[in-house]
């Protein structure tokens, strides 16, 4: 199977090398393509991706990003599109799942909260044929920075309610990482752009009740605002709208 790896950026210049590296090395037994979607960025996300990276068209990941030895791992290729305005995350995420030419997915942020190599315990229960949908879960017990007290609160309010209105249990909804194969993506209909994606994607998912639904505990390595943090209180109150409009409407 090859796994697809959804990456939206926007002003990640100082973070992308990096994820690239460990995204590289995640699951190295695993054939992958990367396609990153920069949303319009004015930090230089662009100009790197320009020059690193053959834009709209694979190319063998470069061995000074992802340090990769052909004779030990299988080199993802990585393709870079490019949003001429900011649209999003979600809409970011519509463009690489309409590029992508896997059979599983998953989303992957542009900077180092989250660790791909949390993917080794996801990867099995698509090869067993267990899952079509895993969500990470930073509330499972494995290390994570200690942050804002508003944001987990809302997370929790916002998973809480989600479960009631859909009978599903899901205890970090606002999670980046969700894991999932072809079936789970050809029922999708996404239409938000900003980071109602998250509540979004799961709704979609919570209404097909024949999809197999999995979470795993992942680590957290969590920024504040000065390191670039960009969900703020604004986003908590769509999420909120967001879970009633896509129950009921």
């Amino acid at each position: 199977m090859k796994l697809s790896v959804i990456m939206p950026a926007y002003n990640e210049a100082q973070y992308l090398p990096r994820i690239l590296t460990k995204v590289a090395a995640a699951l190295p037994d695993v054939q992958k393509e990367i396609i990153i979607v920069d949303d319009c960025s004015t930090d230089g996300t662009r100009e790197w991706l320009r020059e690193n990276v053959a834009p709209d068209a694979p190319s063998v990941l470069p061995a000074s990003i992802g340090n990769i030895d052909p004779a030990e791992r299988t080199a993802p290729n990585i393709r870079a599109i490019f949003h001429e305005r900011n649209q999003g995350k979600g809409a970011a995420v519509r463009t690489g799942l309409r590029a992508a030419t896997g059979d599983v997915f998953v989303i992957q942020d542009a900077d180092l909260e989250y660790d791909p190599g949390d993917w080794i315990r996801f990867w099995p229960l698509f090869v067993r044929g267990e899952a079509d949908v895993v969500f990470g879960s930073r509330f499972y017990g494995a290390p994570h920075r200690c942050l804002y007290y508003h944001h987990y609160l809302a997370n929790k309010l916002i998973s809480v309610l989600f479960s009631i209105l859909y009978n599903q249990i899901l205890s970090d909804l606002e999670v980046c990482y969700k894991m999932f194969n072809r079936e789970v993506l050809n029922s999708l209909t996404l239409r938000a752009n900003d980071f109602g994606f998250e509540i979004e994607f799961s709704s979609n998912v919570a209404r097909v009740r024949r999809f197999r639904i999995y979470e795993l505990g992942i680590t957290y390595y969590g920024r504040t605002y000065d390191e670039g943090k960009k969900i703020n209180w604004k986003d908590g109150l769509k999420a909120l709208i967001y879970l009633f409009r896509y129950r009921f409407f």
